[in-house]
C-alpha cells in the first residue's frame, strides 16, 4: 500500500511573529492611489491604516512601489505545470492535450506531487499570488488504489501552500465518471471515489481550521458527477458553508452530449439539482445560452474566468461582461498554468471581450483589479481578504513603477499601469499574514524557484 507523504507538515500559521507596520509608496485603496501610506499589522491583519505618511515611520519596511491587495488565483491545478512547452509541441486538441495530462497524472505520488505544488505555489508567490483556488481531483494511486491516509494527496497540496508561503483552499473534488454514466478510464481511476457518499466521506476526513488553509468542494463538471449524485456534493458544501466550484461548459461536446443525456444544458442541469448559489463558483462558462446567463446572474453563482487557459487550448471567449451585467461576480484563475499570471488573466479578460464585441471599456482597471483580488478571494471563502482596510488579513502585493514596463505613467495611474502594462516580472514583493514571502523579487522561503521547479518537473516526467 503506498505510504502518506513524507513531507513537510503545514505550518500552524503563515502570520509574522511580531507587530510590524509597512509603508506604501504607493496603495492601491480600492477607488485611488494613494501615496504614502502606513499599515500596522498585528496577528496577521491591518490593525490601523494611516495615510499622509510622506516617509517611511522609524523602523517601518518600506514596500516602494504600487501596493495592491494580494492577488486571488481562483482555479489552479497544480500537476498542470508540468506541461507547459511540452503540449505546445505541433498542433492538436483539447482532447489530445488532456491525453498528456493524464500520462503526467499517472506519474504523480504524494511526495512528487508535494515538490511540484511547493515550487509551483513559491511561483504564485512571486506572482503576487497570496492564495490559491486549488481544484484537486488526483486523490487516490494510479488504478485507483487508496492510500493508507485517504487524504495524502490533498494534504500533499496544503503542506506544499504552507511551505511556499501561501493561503490554500483546497476544493476537493468529486470525480466518478468518464462521461454521463460511463465508467471512468484507467487513468480516471485514481480520480474516483465511485460514489458521490464515498467522496463526502473521504472530504470530511479533511481537516479544517488552518490558518493557512481552508476546505471547499468542487464538481468536476456534469460529465463526471451523474445527475443523482450532483447534489449530494452541493448539500456537502452548504452545510458546512463552503466554497462550490465546478467547470461548466468549457467545451460545446460538453453541452451537446448533456442535452444528449439530460435534454438541457449543463447550467440548467446544476439548477434543478440545487447546485447555483451565491456560494459556488462557475469555472469557464464558456458557451452559454441567454438562459443560462440568465440562471448563473439571477443566482448569484460566481463565474472564474481562466482566458490564458481558454485561448491556450482554443475553448473560445466566454460572456464575461453579460454575466456579470446579470449579477454573476467575476474572478479569475491561470487553470493549467500555461503562464502564472494574474494581471495578464485581468487584462485579458478586457482584451478578449474587446475582440469579441469589437468595442472597448467593458471593466475598469478598478474592477478587474478587483476581480483578482476580493472576488477572488471571496470566490475560495476568503471573505476577509482582498482588501487594504483595517480588519483585513495583511496580504499585499507591490508592483514596481519603474520597471521597462511601467514606468512612465503618473502614480495616480497605478491601477491601469498594473491592469494594461505590468505582468508578474513585475512584482517587488508578497507579504502573506504580513510575514514578507517575496522581497526584492527573490522567494524568502526557497531560495531557488526555478531549480525547485525544474527538478520537481523532471522528477514526474521520469
Amino acid at each position: 500500500m503506498p505510504l502518506t507523504p513524507q513531507a513537510t507538515p503545514p505550518q500552524a500559521a503563515p502570520t509574522q511573529e511580531t507587530p510590524t507596520t509597512f509603508w506604501l509608496e504607493h496603495a492601491w485603496l480600492g477607488t485611488h492611489v494613494e501615496p504614502g501610506v502606513a499599515l500596522d499589522v498585528a496577528d496577521g491583519r491591518i490593525t490601523a491604516v494611516r495615510t499622509e505618511t510622506a516617509t517611511p515611520p522609524p523602523g517601518a519596511v518600506a514596500l516602494r512601489g504600487l501596493t495592491l491587495p494580494g492577488l486571488a488565483n481562483a482555479h489552479s491545478h497544480a500537476f498542470h505545470r508540468a506541461l507547459r512547452g511540452t503540449v505546445q509541441v505541433g498542433s492538436g486538441t483539447f482532447w489530445t492535450w488532456r491525453d498528456v495530462m493524464y500520462n503526467v497524472a499517472d506519474k504523480l505520488t504524494p511526495d512528487s506531487y508535494y515538490a511540484l505544488a511547493r515550487a509551483v505555489y513559491a511561483e504564485m508567490a512571486l506572482a503576487g499570488i497570496t492564495c490559491v483556488g486549488e481544484f484537486h481531483y488526483l486523490h487516490h494511486a494510479p488504478g485507483g488504489t487508496r492510500y493508507d491516509d485517504p487524504n495524502a494527496m490533498g494534504e500533499a497540496l496544503i503542506a506544499a501552500a504552507a511551505d511556499a508561503g501561501i493561503r490554500i483552499t483546497l476544493l476537493d473534488t468529486a470525480y466518478l465518471s468518464a462521461g454521463f454514466g460511463d465508467p471512468p478510464n484507467r487513468h480516471q481511476l485514481r480520480f474516483s471515489d465511485g460514489t458521490a457518499d464515498a467522496w463526502a466521506q473521504r472530504a470530511d476526513a479533511l481537516k479544517d481550521g488552518r490558518e493557512h488553509a481552508r476546505i471547499g468542494a468542487a464538481i468536476h463538471s456534469v460529465r463526471a458527477v451523474p445527475a443523482d449524485q450532483l447534489g449530494t456534493v452541493a448539500d456537502w458544501a452548504r452545510a458546512r458553508q463552503a466554497p462550490l466550484h465546478v467547470h461548466l461548459s468549457e467545451q460545446t461536446a460538453e453541452n451537446d452530449a448533456c442535452r444528449d443525456a439530460h435534454g438541457r444544458t449543463p447550467t440548467r442541469l446544476l439548477a434543478d439539482h440545487g447546485v447555483l448559489g451565491p456560494r459556488t463558483t462557475a469555472v469557464h462558462a464558456t458557451h452559454l445560452t441567454a438562459e443560462d446567463i440568465g440562471l448563473l446572474g439571477g443566482s448569484r453563482t460566481g463565474v472564474c474566468m481562466c482566458p490564458t487557459t481558454e485561448r491556450d487550448l482554443a475553448d473560445g471567449i466566454g460572456p464575461a461582461a453579460p454575466l456579470q451585467a446579470k449579477g454573476s461576480p467575476l474572478s479569475l484563475g491561470s487553470d493549467s498554468h500555461a503562464v502564472i499570471d494574474l494581471l495578464e488573466e485581468a487584462r485579458a479578460m478586457e482584451l478578449d471581450e474587446r475582440l469579441r464585441t469589437r468595442t472597448r471599456g467593458h471593466w475598469t482597471a478598478a474592477a478587474l483589479l478587483r476581480a483578482a483580488t476580493a472576488d477572488g478571494h471571496a470566490a475560495l471563502g476568503w471573505d476577509d481578504a482582498g482588501a487594504i482596510e483595517t480588519g483585513a488579513l495583511a496580504d499585499l502585493t507591490t508592483i514596481a513603477l519603474d520597471s521597462v514596463r511601467t514606468a512612465g505613467p503618473l502614480p495616480r495611474l497605478g491601477a491601469e499601469t498594473a491592469v494594461f502594462a505590468a505582468s508578474a516580472a513585475d512584482v517587488r514583493h508578497t507579504v502573506v499574514g504580513g510575514r514578507q514571502i517575496v522581497r526584492d523579487g527573490r522567494h524568502t522561503l526557497l531560495a531557488d524557484v526555478p531549480t525547485a521547479l525544474a527538478e520537481s518537473i523532471a522528477a514526474v516526467r521520469g
